[in-house]
């Protein structure tokens, strides 16, 4: 909806929809009151509480819709059946993800793009409206400023890499947005880098609040850590990586029951629920128990192709039976529903997934005594034995398992690793029939290129 949304979202109601997305589990976020709806933008921005409103809501959105929703509309679902980690069951409809056949109609596909963008405008909407402000505190704008600049910055990655070349919106104006064109690969990383240094520079390296629910300056680094493992910029990764591993407000912790838990000591950022007594999107989505499951669940060969004595499946997923057949669901969040209190968040950036990174890129330089350590610490949490890898090439394979194994149904993170280590025909077309090299990116939604002939052409095979 680049070019909807554009006309809809001028400077001026911009600001407003900032606030009125805090409609939307708002005060989870913020201790403070939800804002009336009416407020004009001028209002909006002389205030740090309602600013902090206006941010808060777009958390909401966030964690409701979208990329990095945790329910079947987001990526974590509809990678996880695009790549090779979910089966799908539901008998009312069948999943153009789940078969590979997307197609530039695809509500999912649309979905995903209009809604990613909308997440966009809000951002830019609190910047420029920061950018007018003179009545709220440098230091409160700083923070504000540098969330906002993360949240662009991760869209617009996550954008990057399921459409290929795609717009970088840094403005609400509608009349450039709808004529934008797409931007090479490279160009888009060169900005997504930039926010992600300016938000670095902006953020607290304390939390806003305990629960870490508001990006701090790890938060971005965690990100620019991956953005740099993507580029292939090795040293760059590595040392982001550490700053975020060396940080001591994070703590490795051994039991696996606990890494998904609200307060664990591993987790960087995560989405709060829209009640107190709410758990997961995730746990809702995934857990079932009995079959056949309702709509998704773990592929059996990916269940069997853990390492003998990996802990991890033996606590992240569970096994359900009705005495014939047998199915698998990911039990990383272990509430399916309500609790009295909240017990689980969802979590977007962890602790395991840096030192990930700083092992393969170190892999990478030819450090094998640093990157087998790293490694072996995933491993050894794991309940597996130090690798047995020798070379760089073997480490690096390993590290990869890891990777599937550790951050699987994690907003799409298997199907990003074979993408970007060129293994996506390789693994895919031996283990789904519908697989094809074109499907490595999505098509564009057909709505966007009727209005818009700028974001012509559209990806191959579509």
């Amino acid at each position: 909806m680049l070019h909807k949304s554009a006309k809809e979202l001028t400077a001026d109601s911009c600001f407003l929809i900032a606030v009125c997305l805090t409609l939307a589990g708002c005060d989870s976020y913020v201790e403070v009151d939800l804002p009336a709806s009416q407020l004009t933008a001028k209002t909006v921005f002389e205030d740090a509480g309602t600013a902090n409103a206006a941010m808060a809501g777009l958390y909401a959105k966030m964690r409701d819709g979208g990329l990095l929703a945790g329910n079947s509309n987001g990526v974590s679902c509809n990678l996880g059946l695009y790549a090779d980690e979910f089966d799908y069951y539901y008998q009312y409809s069948v999943s153009n993800f789940y078969t590979n056949s997307l197609f530039p109609g695809d509500l999912g596909v649309n979905d995903i793009w209009n809604k990613s963008y909308s997440q966009i405008y809000s951002a830019n909407a609190v910047l420029e409206g920061l950018d007018n402000s003179t009545a709220i505190a440098e230091a409160d704008k700083n923070q504000l400023q540098g969330e906002a600049l993360f949240i662009r910055a991760l869209l617009h990655f996550y954008l990057l890499n399921l459409y290929g070349d795609i717009p970088y919106i840094s403005t609400t104006d509608y009349l450039l947005n709808s004529k934008v064109s797409r931007m090479p690969h490279d160009k888009v990383y060169d900005l997504i880098v930039t926010d992600l240094n300016n938000a670095i520079e902006l953020l607290s390296e304390d939390y806003v609040s305990p629960e870490r629910i508001i990006p701090n300056r790890s938060t971005a680094k965690a990100l620019l850590a991956r953005v740099y493992l993507y580029m292939g910029l090795y040293p760059e990764a590595s040392n982001v990586a550490s700053a975020v591993i060396n940080n001591p407000q994070y703590i490795w912790e051994m039991d696996l029951d606990k890494i998904f838990l609200k307060e664990s000591s591993t987790t960087i950022w995560q989405f709060m629920p829209n009640t107190a007594d709410s758990n997961t999107a995730e746990g809702s989505l995934y857990i079932f128990t009995s079959g056949p499951p309702p709509s998704v669940a773990l592929r059996p060969d990916f269940v069997n192709a853990f390492e003998q004595g990996d802990q991890r499946k033996t606590h992240w997923i569970t096994e359900v039976t009705d005495g014939v057949s047998t199915w698998y669901h990911a039990s990383k969040y272990k509430q399916q529903s309500t609790t009295p209190s909240s017990m689980e968040y969802s979590v977007v950036f962890r602790l395991a997934e840096q030192y990930l990174i700083r092992a393969e890129a170190r892999a990478y330089q030819g450090d094998l005594i640093g990157a087998k350590e790293d490694l072996n610490l995933i491993r050894t949490m794991a309940g597996l034995t130090n690798t047995t890898a020798v070379t760089a090439e073997e480490i690096i394979t390993d590290l990869l398992n890891q990777r599937r194994f550790e951050l699987f149904t994690e907003f799409g993170q298997r199907f990003f690793d074979l993408k970007r280590t060129g293994k996506l025909d390789q693994v895919l077309s031996a283990s789904k029939t519908g697989w094809n090299t074109n499907d490595a990116l999505w098509p564009l939604p057909a709505l966007e290129l009727n209005s818009n002939p700028n974001l012509n052409p559209q990806n191959p095979g579509y």
